[in-house]
């Protein structure tokens, strides 16, 4: 028997309200940031969450976390819904579902020593008194790669990996059981993603950690996913698990996504034309199947109705008409996923496999 879903997103929606007028304001439409957003992350996985700018992934890793509220839909943690809990469950729920965040010069707070900045989620949660907290910092600190001396240092004083190990070590202060990573590489050097990247990759086998992983970076998601799903426009369009997902997408817009991928030789180009035009707005969403003003196999059914996310093989769901009808696409095979970003994947490898030194002096 299948163990249940740790974490659950159940139709999530989240709409913002377009008002016009000053004193008798009045709406006149919503953008649709979320739109019926449903997916399960199981104990011990990593699901992605990618997409293009705007799509709504950070959006619905907030709404899940209940740093914003939803407009619609249900959360549900551990088989319970807490999509309207409040006071001291809300806090006592935070402790459990902890997030690291993109820019790892704006996470931190300028005025805190990095001991003060891990300590603080401890304190609100009433964990442990002062001496048992000053130990817990000094032992985050070696387990993220750190020395116990930078626990009296300020966060200007580190570097860009540096600090997101910090962001890192804050989320682990309060022993959580999912943590969202909101594109933590994406700000970093390449040589330092690979480190901060395996660095994760080594914390959850030792804590046994659930991560939703949002990227935009396909050899990223490649090295640290078991599932990904894949937003369009408010929605997820397509999920499976990782090496089904990069083997035969079934989306027409995974498929361009993954075709995006640039290449050293630009001349050699793949089966699949990269996406062209650009993301409608989420004030205006196209009717139909939101993708068609794009999709190059769009027909007049498309325009008119809505596709459902359906299963089409075990374990994998697509929200497009004609799935079974497209062609075979193999990414790696027809060099979507290669050469560049298979080099980004074997830099991965290669750090994992030669345990560098866990503390990053630069970078």
């Amino acid at each position: 028997m299948k163990e249940p879903a740790l974490l659950e997103a159940i139709g999530v929606a989240k709409h913002y309200p377009v008002k016009k007028g000053l004193l008798f304001a009045r709406q006149v439409g919503a953008v649709r940031a979320v739109d019926g957003v449903s997916f399960a992350l199981h104990r011990g996985e990593t699901l992605a969450l990618v997409g293009e700018s705007g799509c709504g992934k950070s959006t619905t890793a907030r709404l899940v976390m209940r740093l914003i509220e939803p407009s619609s839909g249900d959360v549900i943690f551990k088989g319970e819904n807490v999509t309207n809990v409040g006071g001291a469950k809300l806090r006592a729920l935070r402790r459990h579902l902890q997030i690291v965040f993109q820019d790892p010069y704006a996470s931190l707070n300028p005025r805190l020593t990095v001991a003060d900045a891990i300590a603080e989620p401890m304190t609100v949660h009433g964990i442990g008194d002062a001496a048992s907290r000053r130990e817990r910092v000094q032992e985050l600190l070696r387990l993220t790669g750190l020395r116990p001396f930078h626990a009296d240092r300020y966060p200007h004083e580190f570097s860009g990996g540096q600090r997101q190990r910090i962001g890192i070590a804050r989320a682990l202060a309060v022993e959580p059981e999912v943590v969202v990573c909101d594109e933590p590489v994406s700000a970093l050097d390449v040589s330092i993603q690979a480190q901060v990247v395996n660095l994760l990759g080594d914390l959850q086998q030792r804590l046994g950690l659930s991560y939703l992983f949002i990227a935009h970076d396909l050899a990223v998601v490649k090295h640290v996913a078991d599932r990904v799903a894949v937003m369009y426009l408010g929605r997820i369009v397509e999920v499976a698990a990782k090496h089904e997902l990069f083997s035969n997408p079934r989306h027409p817009y995974t498929r361009a996504l993954l075709a995006a991928i640039p290449r050293p030789d630009p001349s050699r180009r793949g089966s699949v034309t990269p996406l062209g035009g650009d993301l409608p707005s989420p004030l205006a969403v196209p009717p139909g199947c939101r993708f068609h003003t794009r999709c190059p196999v769009a027909q007049a059914k498309c325009k008119e109705l809505d596709p459902p996310l359906r299963e089409i093989a075990p374990g994998h769901t697509a929200a497009c008409h004609f799935a079974e009808d497209l062609p075979r696409f193999n990414a790696e095979a027809d060099g979507g996923v290669a050469p560049v970003a298979q080099l980004r994947l074997a830099a991965y490898a290669a750090a994992r496999a030669a345990r560098a030194p866990a503390v990053v002096p630069a970078g």
